[in-house]
C-alpha cells in the first residue's frame, strides 16, 4: 500500500496542472474522449498523478466506448477507496486514491468478465509508466 500523502491546497496547485487540480482535488470530470489515456494501449502501470501511488496495470484496461479510460480492476486494490457519490442527482461508487485523497472517476456493475467491474478514471488523474 502506497503511504499517505499530505499537502496544503497551495501545494496541490503547484504541484497539478489546472486540470489535474480540478479533477483530483475538486472531484471534477473530463470531457469524454478529450483525456491523453482515452484510445492508448500501450503496456504499463498506471500511477496516480497526485502522489504516484500503483492504481491500474495495462493488462485490464479496455474500450468502455465510454470516452474515458476503463479498467476492470486495480492492480493494487488497497490504494483504492471507493465512496457512495450522490452529486449531480445520481448515485455512483466513486474511486479515490487512498494515499491522496485524489478523485479518481467512478465504477460501475457493467464491465467485462472476469469482474463485472468498470472503473472510468480521468485521463489526467492518471500517470502511465510505460513497460
Amino acid at each position: 500500500m502506497a503511504d499517505t500523502v499530505e499537502r496544503t491546497e497551495e501545494q496541490w496547485r503547484e504541484q497539478l496542472t489546472p486540470e489535474q487540480y480540478e479533477v483530483l482535488r475538486r472531484k471534477g470530470t473530463e470531457r469524454p474522449f478529450t483525456g491523453k489515456y482515452v484510445h492508448t494501449k500501450a503496456d504499463g502501470t498506471y500511477r496516480c498523478a497526485g502522489c504516484g501511488a500503483v492504481l491500474f496495470d495495462s493488462t485490464t484496461k479496455f474500450d468502455s466506448g465510454t470516452g474515458w479510460p476503463s479498467f476492470y480492476e486495480p492492480a493494487v486494490a488497497e490504494n483504492i477507496v471507493l465512496k457512495r457519490d450522490r452529486s449531480w442527482g445520481m448515485v455512483r461508487t466513486e474511486v479515490m486514491c487512498k494515499a491522496c485523497g485524489g478523485h479518481l472517476g467512478h465504477v460501475f456493475e457493467d464491465g467485462p468478465y472476469p469482474t463485472g467491474l468498470r472503473y472510468c478514471i480521468n485521463s489526467c488523474s492518471l500517470e502511465l509508466d510505460e513497460r
